[in-house]
């Protein structure tokens, strides 16, 4: 029920060496219309991610390092001494490769990655884009933001369509012939009957996590209460 990023993600991969000059990376990144790109070696392995920001940082930093007597934004000291992740903005402002400009190591994610845990590595690390890379690292595509988004916006046919297909008809060991599914604006109402209380708790609870769902409005019945007494 929970969609994987390789439900989403886009096969039709770009991607750099990182041979790649910075101006060919800048224009693989304006004709395609991505925000970042994959370095790779030849292997297909992901060595990095360049992506808009990490030109622009060179564009802004590459007359003011190689200026006379230029001192750098407190912002920019700080996190120097602290020792940020990636190379230093003197570094990017020399770069000339996309090995030299991108951020390594790249996040990625897997195939099999949940649509959930890619939208909260994009959250926790500031990322539009992920590469999608196989167990041993070699890039098999990218999932975006607006990729993970079709996990969300779904129409309310296609929501009660996996409910009844994927959950009523398939998933559980109970007489399940007297369920109906409603859905209206992504809102999942359950009415009927099952033999057993904890059938009807367990089709609420599946029902809950199926992608799109906003909310379960049990209007379930059941023949026999199985669950066990509070305390």
């Amino acid at each position: 029920m929970h969609m994987k990023v390789r439900d989403v993600m886009s096969r039709q991969i770009v991607s750099v060496n990182g041979c790649t000059p910075f101006r060919d990376v800048a224009e693989v990144l304006h004709t395609h219309g991505v925000s970042a790109v994959p370095v790779v070696d030849g292997e297909g392995h992901v060595l990095g991610v360049v992506s808009e920001a990490d030109l622009l940082r060179k564009e802004e930093f590459r007359e003011q390092f190689y200026g006379e007597g230029y001192r750098p934004p407190l912002r920019v000291r700080l996190r120097e001494r602290i020792g940020s992740p990636g190379r230093s903005p003197a570094v990017k402002a020399r770069g000339e490769t996309a090995a030299q400009l991108m951020t390594a190591p790249a996040i990625t994610a897997r195939p099999y990655t949940s649509a959930v845990s890619a939208a909260r590595l994009m959250s926790e690390h500031g990322v539009k884009r992920l590469p999608v890379v196989d167990d041993e690292g070699r890039l098999e595509g990218v999932v975006s933001r607006t990729d993970l988004l079709k996990t969300i916006v779904r129409s309310d046919e296609e929501v009660a369509r996996e409910i009844r297909d994927d959950i009523v008809e398939s998933a559980l060991w109970a007489d399940t012939s007297h369920v109906r599914v409603s859905v209206a604006d992504a809102v999942v109402t359950l009415s009927g009957t099952m033999p057993r209380r904890g059938d009807v708790l367990t089709l609420v609870r599946m029902t809950e996590r199926v992608n799109g769902v906003v909310d379960v409005v049990d209007r379930m019945a059941w023949e026999r209460d199985d669950t066990p007494e509070d305390g």
